[in-house]
């Protein structure tokens, strides 16, 4: 055998221990499906350094009986009245959450939304005025049916589905409230 076989199988047999090792422990835990969860949104705060933006929490609840885990960032969507970008704005999305959260029966779990409020003079893409979203539709990390909840009816968003730095999107998921 070749000192190149020889490594490749050695790495081979390195790599296979590896995955038997960390397999049990990722699988304790499955990923909270959307039928284990209830979504709702926090009070919205202004955020001191940067006018007109607001974080939201979208907060997760495990409704179900076994603890189930959640990472990464959610999908989420804002729906609302005719605009000409659409009735959809999908928010981008910033993988900064914990990189895995247990979240056993009656916790929660959080991700934050954060919004660019419309403020004088600001024009959102396609010349789009001022627009309040009816609802935030949101997918749970790693599944593919949605949960909504109504949005706060006194916030504005400033569309900027065009922008290649909006000031609104969704951050990753976090233990506990915000």
């Amino acid at each position: 055998m070749n000192v190149r076989v020889k490594q490749a199988a050695a790495v081979t047999v390195l790599g296979i221990a590896a995955l038997t090792a960390t397999g049990p422990a990722e699988a304790a835990t499955s990923r909270c499906a959307t039928a284990d969860l209830a979504v709702s949104l926090g009070e919205p705060t202004q955020l001191e350094e940067a006018t007109g933006q607001y974080e939201v929490p979208l907060t997760f609840e495990n409704v179900s009986p076994r603890a189930c885990g959640l990472h990464g960032v959610p999908d989420v969507d804002l729906v609302g009245p005719a605009d000409p970008n659409g009735p959809v704005y999908h928010l981008p999305r910033v993988a900064d959450g914990e990189p895995g959260t247990e979240v056993p029966p009656g916790s929660t779990a959080t991700a934050t939304v954060t919004v660019l409020s419309r403020t004088s003079g600001s024009t959102g893409s396609q010349g789009s005025p001022a627009w309040t979203p009816s609802k935030l539709v949101t997918v749970p990390p790693g599944q593919t049916e949605a949960l909504s909840v109504d949005w706060p009816s006194g916030l504005p968003v400033l569309r900027q589905d065009a922008a290649t730095r909006p000031g609104s999107w969704v951050s990753g998921i976090v233990a506990g409230p915000a």
